[in-house]
């Protein structure tokens, strides 16, 4: 790599000559600010917040996008480069809904934080406001367009997942950004993945908050309510008190979660595991029997909206498991109730989750039993569980290390934690398949060829019985287009099994975790840490591969029979839909 000197704010640098100014600044110690630009999502300039002054150039640069070059002398705090950051600050924030008290991202916007750096007390520009829409009709995302500042994250975030939902709409002062024709997000063919709400530096988009409907389920003396939580919370929640990214937080989530007042608090790796029962089960039969292959994993309700809208011609693939909550959602309005004498009417399920498309699966026709009742009855994100700790006033930091309750479905293995990383689902179901084909507990079943996020795809090959069986995984819809579509042109691999995640580095980075500033992404990738701290957790557990999860095994011996059996496939397995992208009915109205 050719290197370059550059000189910024008289401190003598060399970088690679491919570096921006921003890039080089940041080698040298030297913060510029920045709004609308997002490490390899969104570097376009267009926000004009990191403008820097480059000698023996005609005007101000934007640093984002500023390529260096050999001897170029820069200065990013000269008094005419923060009279315009401040000068364009309080243009953006002229046309921005100040209400900062009350709203989500209050002490979390990277746009209150850069006006606080600046110094900015009152906003100059004041006049009309473009107009703006507020869309909170689907289950999974608000859009809140009086606090968007077109900085376009979103927009880009979305068409990196291979998808466009969202792009700018009109022109100059009535600029907005949301789906074509602007209709709601509800019509639109979102997969609700919620990578535009983790991209987005404002409040202009959030998920669609139901801890109203959680705290009056605990507080109603007539529910009983029951709370699980997915295993990629724990690899980020202590991110919303302060604790470093990837830190594991297990002990203190669970003692957080029971203070709250639930009535039971469970663990979805149980769900995890059950899941491996039932897909393992469900991949050697389509095996043995002539059945459809490859077939692909249904965990991510952001990639099954993908298949329906834009690959249902892959439909029979999927697996027709349920995702794990919903698996155990339904175990808990049948096992559990029966086990506790309580009527399933009278029980709340609430999922603690790291996706925002969680909260449509949830509202799924399919998932509705026959009584009425859904599997699911609310689903709430990490940050809105970070939010219900708060106002319960607790400190989390504080917290003694506690687990969840250990009756019925209080076990889990390392298999099931591992579900929340790209490759986990895949390499939690080699482990058990492995040792079904090999007839024996093979001592060596940590698959990391599956593992990683350095390739969108990863692929592996392995006999295991006999049997060739060639794997592939797939993180991000952009990555499962791209594999899709070489399957359909016949470029790909004969695959046995497919695992697909919606997001890239699967749920741990999902649309429901933390917001990460943009300066803190340029020096870390958070897929890699917080996956670290799921398999921290893998290593430690006493048991390793979910068939060896006794609890599950005393469900099917008391209760299910057989995996794919016949009262198995009623409560844990579902069917799926062709969707229509954009139906006559949206267009019409």
């Amino acid at each position: 790599m050719d290197m370059v000197n550059v000189t910024i704010d008289g401190v003598s640098v060399q970088v690679p000559s491919n570096y921006t100014v921003l890039e080089a600044a940041k080698q040298a110690g030297i913060k510029i600010p920045t709004l609308c630009y997002l490490k390899d999502v969104n570097e376009v300039g267009a926000c004009r917040v990191c403008l820097v002054e480059v000698e023996k150039a005609r005007a101000l640069a934007a640093a984002c996008v500023m390529p260096v070059s050999e001897g170029m002398v820069v200065h990013t705090n000269s008094k005419k480069v923060r009279d315009t950051r401040k000068a364009t600050l309080e243009m953006i924030l002229s046309d921005h809904n100040r209400d900062c008290l009350s709203c989500i991202r209050n002490k979390n916007c990277e746009l209150q934080t850069l006006a606080e750096e600046y110094g900015i007390r009152k906003v100059t520009f004041e006049g009309v406001k473009s107009p703006s829409v507020y869309d909170d009709k689907s289950f999974s995302i608000v859009r809140d367009g009086s606090k968007c500042v077109k900085c376009g994250r979103c927009v880009s975030a979305c068409k990196k997942q291979g998808i466009g939902v969202l792009s700018f709409l009109n022109r100059g002062f009535n600029t907005s950004v949301g789906p074509a024709y602007d209709i709601s997000m509800a019509d639109a063919p979102c997969i609700y993945c919620g990578q535009c709400i983790v991209a987005c530096p404002v409040g202009a988009l959030h998920e669609k908050e139901e801890t109203d409907k959680v705290w009056a389920a605990i507080q109603d003396p007539s529910k009983h309510v029951v709370m699980q939580v997915a295993p990629a919370v724990r690899a980020a929640i202590g991110e919303e008190f302060g604790l470093p990214i990837g830190t594991r937080a297990t002990g203190k989530m669970f003692a957080a979660m029971k203070r709250l007042g639930a009535d039971k608090v469970y663990d979805t790796n149980w769900g995890a595991d059950l899941t491996i029962m039932e897909e393992g089960t469900e991949l050697l039969n389509r095996i043995n029997n002539g059945g459809v292959l490859p077939m692909i994993t249904s965990c991510s309700p952001g990639w099954i909206r993908f298949c329906e809208f834009y690959y249902p011609e892959f439909i029979p693939n999927l697996s027709t498991c349920k995702s794990p909550h919903e698996m155990e959602g339904a175990l808990i309005k049948s096992y559990y109730a029966k086990n506790n004498n309580l009527d399933p009417k009278d029980i709340v399920v609430v999922s603690v989750m790291p996706c925002t498309s969680k909260k449509t699966e949830a509202a799924r026709e399919q998932l509705v039993n026959a009584e009425g009742l859904k599997d699911v009855d609310i689903v709430i994100t990490t940050r809105e569980l970070a939010r219900m700790i708060r106002e319960a006033g607790m400190d989390f930091n504080s917290l003694p290390d506690e687990g969840p309750d250990q009756d019925l479905m209080g076990e889990y293995t390392g298999a099931g934690v591992i579900f929340g990383a790209t490759g986990g689902v895949m390499e939690a179901a080699i482990r058990t398949v492995a040792d079904i084909l090999e007839e024996k507990d093979l001592p060596e079943f940590e698959y990391k060829a599956v593992r990683g996020v350095e390739a969108d795809i990863k692929e592996a090959e392995l006999t295991l019985g006999g049997k060739n069986i060639r794997v592939a995984v797939a993180h991000s819809t952009a990555a499962a287009r791209k594999l899709l579509d070489a399957i359909k042109d016949g470029s790909a691999p004969e695959y046995t099994f497919i695992e697909i995640m919606g997001c890239s580095g699967g749920c741990v980075c999902g649309g429901g975790q933390p917001q990460v500033p943009a300066q803190k992404l340029m020096d870390i990738d958070i897929r890699a840490e917080r996956a670290k701290a799921l398999y921290e957790e893998d290593e430690i557990m006493p048991q390793r591969k979910s068939h060896k999860n006794s609890q599950i095994d005393k469900l099917y011996k008391e209760f299910l029979g057989a995996p794919n059996g016949h009262l198995a496939h009623e409560l844990l397995h579902t069917t799926y839909a062709k969707r229509e992208i954009y139906p006559d009915s949206v267009l019409e109205e």
